[in-house]
């Protein structure tokens, strides 16, 4: 590993600690019983369901006849992030909800299961170098840039290592991984797992991470920061994988002051704080219809709030949280509140929240009159989150979309600037890791052909 990485030591009594597995991990029996389930169809519909196009019937034959490395081998040659997508994929709606075993209402094969289990068992016995030893190039002296340190960053970094290219990471907090390190739910992926997983990428090749360095426009690099122009003139090419940006806020009375939390940044702190406490939070209001939303209150739920509410602005039939996820969120107590609006969060003498004022709503919008006290003492904002795309200006050509997301070819993933590429959330506007694994491929294939002339 080069010293330049550094494996990130969470502190002990981080509350994702209390938080189990939603899917254990499968031991070699149980690997090869499910394996054995698996019918290889001939025009795999799992495959076509993948946005990686990962050989799944392949990969699954081999675990059964137990070449667990090769099984690794051919997921991460399509997605170099296999390990934590096998975690948390949506496979239910990707390619085990492709599986030609629901039509037949028998339960599809666990493909994420199998396929957390061959890249786990062969990468903890020796990593990705010692999977790739033989294919890994020599130096070409050229130089890479990523700004942001996130999946598409990561992914895009480990295959222009391979092929000989240095990468340089520049990442603005001090953890690298994005969500996927600090983001996703604890009962899917922890944040230590996310850690090594980042490890075995750095030991491909020539990586180095560069934390608490901010990209930015102008003409004059300082420390803490580092220009666009900068990167345009050290590097042979930059990939821009920026995410997105901080939780949106409401804008409901009281909305200001403690208690009130970001879903994605109450997540990260579930993950990475500490001296974070749930004492004395019986109830809860997590404030949106999303995937994020039904994360954060599931894991409230989980962590014993005794009621958590998911409020929602329209009907049930337009919640854009995968039903799977809301099923499994309430069998474990959370509530689903649809047509319902947060209009006040109400407050006693010393600041702390008592109730939410929800309100019945038509089409997204509050009815007055129509106002009920709820007791909660927390309230999450789970309501989108805004762009952290405008440092990508600073790069001459690139162009942003009027959502704010960077504009690129979509077969290359290149930007309007001849050295600059860009991939996921940013890109996509927030979608699974394994669409940002999926674009870094693109991006690093067209990349590849540029660096070589």
């Amino acid at each position: 590993m080069p010293p330049s990485f550094v494996l990130p030591v969470l502190p002990d009594g981080r509350l994702e600690q209390r938080i189990g597995e939603s899917k254990p991990a499968y031991n070699e029996a149980e690997a090869v019983t499910e394996a054995n389930r698996c019918l290889y169809c001939a025009d795999a519909p799992c495959i076509r369901a993948c946005p990686t196009g990962i050989d799944i019937p392949t990969f699954i034959r081999k675990i059964a006849t137990g070449n667990v490395k090769g099984a690794a081998r051919t997921i991460l040659a399509e997605n170099l992030l296999g390990y934590s997508c096998a975690r948390v994929c949506p496979v239910e709606v990707l390619c085990a909800g492709a599986c030609v075993y629901n039509a037949w209402e028998r339960q599809p094969i666990a493909i994420g299961r199998l396929q957390r289990y061959a890249t786990e068992t062969t990468l903890d016995n020796g990593g990705m170098k010692a999977l790739y030893a033989s294919s890994l190039k020599a130096s070409t002296g050229k130089k890479v840039a990523m700004v942001g340190a996130g999946p598409a960053s990561i992914a895009a970094a480990g295959l222009l290592a391979m092929e000989g290219h240095k990468v340089v990471i520049f990442e603005r907090k001090q953890v690298a991984g994005g969500l996927n390190s600090l983001g996703i739910a604890p009962y899917k992926l922890k944040a230590n797992d996310a850690f090594k997983e980042i490890a075995w990428v750095f030991d491909l090749g020539d990586i180095e991470l560069r934390t608490g360095i901010e990209v930015v426009g102008g003409d004059f690099t300082i420390e803490g920061k580092i220009t666009a122009k900068s990167l345009l003139s050290e590097f042979d090419a930059v990939f821009l994988g920026l995410g997105l940006g901080p939780d949106s806020a409401l804008g409901a009375k009281g909305e200001d002051g403690p208690g009130v939390h970001g879903a994605v940044e109450l997540i990260e702190r579930i993950k990475s704080d500490a001296g974070l406490s749930l004492a004395g939070v019986s109830h809860a209001l997590v404030i949106g219809g999303g995937n994020t939303a039904i994360d954060i209150a599931h894991e409230l739920a989980l962590l014993g709030v005794q009621e958590v509410s998911m409020v929602y602005r329209r009907s049930s039939e337009q919640l854009s949280a995968y039903a799977h996820e809301i099923e499994y969120g309430m069998k474990h107590g959370v509530r689903v509140r649809t047509e319902r609006v947060l209009t006040e969060i109400v407050r006693d003498a010393s600041g702390a929240i008592t109730h939410g004022k929800l309100a019945h709503a038509k089409d997204g919008k509050a009815v007055a009159g129509t106002e009920e006290l709820v007791p909660c003492q927390l309230v999450a904002m789970a309501i989108g989150q805004s762009r952290a795309t405008d440092v990508a200006k600073a790069f001459e050509g690139v162009e942003l979309d009027g959502k704010g997301r960077v504009v690129v070819d979509a077969a290359t993933h290149r930007t309007g600037n001849a050295k600059v590429w860009s991939g996921g959330d940013c890109v996509n506007g927030g979608k699974e890791v394994v669409n940002a694994a999926q674009e870094a491929k693109l991006a690093v294939r067209d990349m590849l052909r540029a660096l070589a002339g």
